[in-house]
């Protein structure tokens, strides 16, 4: 008999990784219950996670008293009333990135956890991937001095594939991609910079997609959609038959502490590739890559030309698993948050505020780049979760 936590999965689809990395028998935790509304799904839990219960409804997955705590990785527009109804339900949380889908959706469910006094977690897995981990130790020690300025370019290969597909693609359930897709690098720009966005201003559009040939409502993906993709853009078909999200967008951010941001994503690029740069007032920094044995260069001497030999080079670390590793770690730090409480390196009040600052930027962009400020999180709520989910 060993103390494995029982976790219920609510949602087995893209993110299923996060469940798969939670399934660890007589290593802490196993995934004892799932709640899928696909029956395809459903068939296929008892060879997946031996011994699960496989549920249509989520509410009844919530019945179970001997779950300690759940995994919410349904579509982003479900995330609040499942969430809360699981807070509620007194089962600790584990909800996937974007928190919601607007800035309240957010507030709602942190305001549960707060009145439940239940835990909530959320899985901005990327805090925990090594290029992340490394670029921020390396701002810590001091080695561009303090940053001024972030810039991230995204380029996101499979676009067109994984959000116009779907209902991804829906500004309905996601509100847009500068929010459901920025969501990690949002948060990660915070996390670097050491503050959260204050004011904001964006410009996009829907510059491929928009005119090209979609399924109609009601009809599946076609099979092999996540193993053969298209080429070039324009050649994409099978779309969503609701198209209503840019698939192209610059995103301006001024943080509380004063370092300028700005974060550009394209979903028709060649290749995917994400890159930050750091700019502090003794040196840049720079990612080549985000996976194992990728470059992290450091300039920090000068002024000079450009040198493609920095001053320091750093890899980033080894990791097996999935999304280099940041998966099992997430895991491993949940299920010690579930048993133990304590401050966490994910932070929902972080995941709120990326989410606030991805949702007045996508208003901003359809106003025409109009800047917008970023609503503060209520005092209380953030001593709450600051302090690791206690009271005072």
């Amino acid at each position: 008999m060993t103390d494995d936590l029982r976790i219920g999965v609510i949602g087995l689809g893209l993110r299923a990784s996060i469940a798969d990395a939670a399934h660890r028998p007589g290593r802490g935790s196993v995934v004892a219950a799932v709640a899928d509304t696909d029956p395809a799904v459903r068939a296929g839990v008892p060879d997946r996670y031996e011994g699960a219960t496989a549920f249509d409804d989520y509410h009844r997955l919530l019945d179970d008293p001997t779950l300690d705590a759940v995994i919410v990785a349904t579509p982003d527009d479900t995330h609040e009333a499942i969430a809360c109804d699981a807070l509620s339900a007194g089962k600790a949380a584990f909800v996937e990135k974007p928190l919601g889908i607007t800035t309240e959706q957010c507030d709602e469910i942190l305001r549960t956890a707060y009145k439940t006094g239940t835990r909530l977690y959320v899985g901005h897995n990327m805090r925990h991937m090594g290029v992340v981990r490394t670029m921020r130790e390396l701002i810590a020690r001091g080695d561009i001095g303090e940053p001024k300025t972030v810039w991230v370019r995204h380029f996101v290969s499979y676009g067109g594939d994984y959000y116009f597909k779907d209902w991804h693609a829906d500004r309905r359930r996601t509100t847009g991609l500068l929010l459901q897709k920025a969501a990690h690098d949002i948060d990660v720009v915070h996390w670097l910079a050491g503050g959260y966005t204050s004011r904001v201003n964006a410009l996009g559009d829907l510059m491929v997609y928009g005119d090209l040939p979609r399924r109609a409502p009601d009809t599946p993906r076609p099979d092999g959609w996540l193993k053969e993709f298209d080429w070039p853009p324009t050649a994409r078909k099978d779309l969503h038959h609701v198209v209503d999200v840019e698939d192209v967008s610059v995103m301006n951010m001024r943080l509380d502490n004063g370092v300028i941001a700005a974060y550009q994503q394209c979903h028709f690029s060649p290749d995917y590739f994400r890159n930050y740069t750091v700019i502090g007032t003794e040196g840049r920094l720079e990612n080549f890559g985000d996976r194992p044995g990728d470059e992290i260069r450091v300039w920090n001497t000068g002024p000079s030309a450009y040198r493609s030999d920095a001053d320091a080079v750093h890899r980033v670390p080894a990791a097996d698993g999935s999304h280099g590793g940041a998966d099992g770690r997430i895991i491993e730090e949940f299920c010690r948050f579930v048993r133990e409480g304590g401050v966490t390196d994910t932070s929902p009040v972080a995941a709120r505020m990326s989410v606030a600052a991805g949702e007045l930027a996508t208003r901003s962009l359809r106003d025409g780049g109009t800047p917008y400020d970023v609503p503060a999180l209520d005092a209380d709520l953030v001593r709450y979760f600051d302090a690791g989910q206690t009271r005072a």
